[in-house]
């Protein structure tokens, strides 16, 4: 239970840490899409460990192996299976926790619900997890592409470090020409600053990472329990260190009166629009054609390198000592995981959306 995601185009992933790979299985996908093996690797690239000064150092080329449901650079309909084999597991590394429960990390709760765990690096509970989920999210992106979808991503918040400028102001490609992935190049440099700062005094620092929908139909969503925000919701809650999520105008909405928030329709050429876009695109938990745009918080990594107090299984007092290869921030490397879950989310209701009506 827990493992799958989506209702028609549906994955379910597997795999731990520290185990001989990862993989996932989409089943939904409808036949003929052009899968592109090369666009899927380039996605893992901007996920894997390794990729900068201010990333883990782990070295995992995290290459992705299709072993089904494609023909001929073809979806074929039937289950695309992939998988990504781990190569630089130390194991090693986590040998002086085996019994022990790290301060904010799953440790505790996976023993009280299993009795048994995977200490080394987390196992299932390990952010590595989401590589599967990235290569699951690669193809979701391929469908929409097909329909004029985009889906962007950056970070926008690392620590008291925020950007100002709203989305519509920066070039959301440029995230991609820094480490960081922040799409202003001056704000950029005094995160990566920041977080290296960080990083030699042996802590981590939390973010924001705000992701955009263009080109979203009005008229995805399902009412009351499955409403699109709900749905995106969940699916950003689930990522590893997620701490929030809002949507629009979010918490910030509360400081204005309706008269201000609400969205005024007008009719341009054959479309509906809205004057401003405090709705964030989703309305009664409904598209309606505005771009969708949400933030997501992330905790700071729970593993400092540091000594901290904890409790071992026989609930002794102990000191868990910081040890392995982690990140001292974790959301230059999350902006491909949240693009992900996003366009899992988008491309499940793009399909279940041409159920809804019928067409004479």
């Amino acid at each position: 239970m827990g493992n799958t995601f989506g209702k028609i185009f549906k994955i379910t992933t597997f795999g731990e840490s520290h185990g001989l790979g990862l993989g996932v299985t989409i089943e939904g996908c409808p036949a003929g899409l052009a899968i592109d093996e090369g666009f899927i690797q380039s996605e893992m690239q901007r996920r894997k460990p390794g990729q900068s000064k201010i990333t883990t150092q782990r070295k995992e080329e995290d290459e992705i192996k299709i072993l089904s449901g494609v023909f001929e650079g073809k979806s074929t309909g039937t289950p695309i299976g992939m998988v990504i084999m781990n190569t630089d597991q130390k194991s090693k590394d986590y040998s002086h926790i085996s019994d022990k429960f790290r301060p904010s990390h799953a440790d505790f709760t996976y023993f009280e619900k299993y009795g048994i765990r995977d200490y080394r690096g987390g196992g299932r509970s390990s952010a590595r997890e989401t590589a599967a989920r990235v290569a699951g999210g690669a193809v979701a992106k391929m469908l929409l592409q097909h329909f004029g979808i985009t889906v962007h991503a950056y970070v926008s918040q690392v620590g008291e470090l925020k950007l100002d400028k709203p989305y519509q102001e920066m070039g959301l490609s440029q995230a991609e020409d820094n480490i960081v992935r922040c799409p202003d190049p001056a704000m950029a440099e005094q995160m990566i600053s920041y977080i290296d700062e960080v990083r030699k005094s042996r802590d981590t620092v939390g973010g924001v990472i705000t992701c955009v929908a263009k080109g979203v139909p009005a008229g995805l969503g399902e009412p009351v329990f499955d409403r699109l925000h709900a749905e995106l919701g969940k699916a950003m809650l689930s990522i590893n260190a997620v701490k929030g999520f809002e949507y629009g105008s979010g918490f910030k909405g509360v400081t204005m009166r309706g008269s201000q928030h609400n969205d005024a329709f007008y009719q341009d050429g054959d479309k509906v629009r809205t004057k401003t876009n405090y709705s964030g695109g989703i309305q009664g938990g409904i598209s309606n054609g505005e771009d969708i745009y949400f933030n997501v918080a992330f905790k700071p990594v729970a593993t400092i390198m540091q000594d901290q107090d904890s409790v071992n299984e026989a609930g002794e007092a102990v000191t868990v000592s910081g040890k392995g290869r982690h990140d001292p921030c974790v959301v230059p490397r999350a902006v491909p995981i949240v693009e992900a879950m996003a366009a899992l989310v988008l491309a499940d209701y793009l399909l279940i959306g041409r159920t809804n009506k019928l067409l004479i």
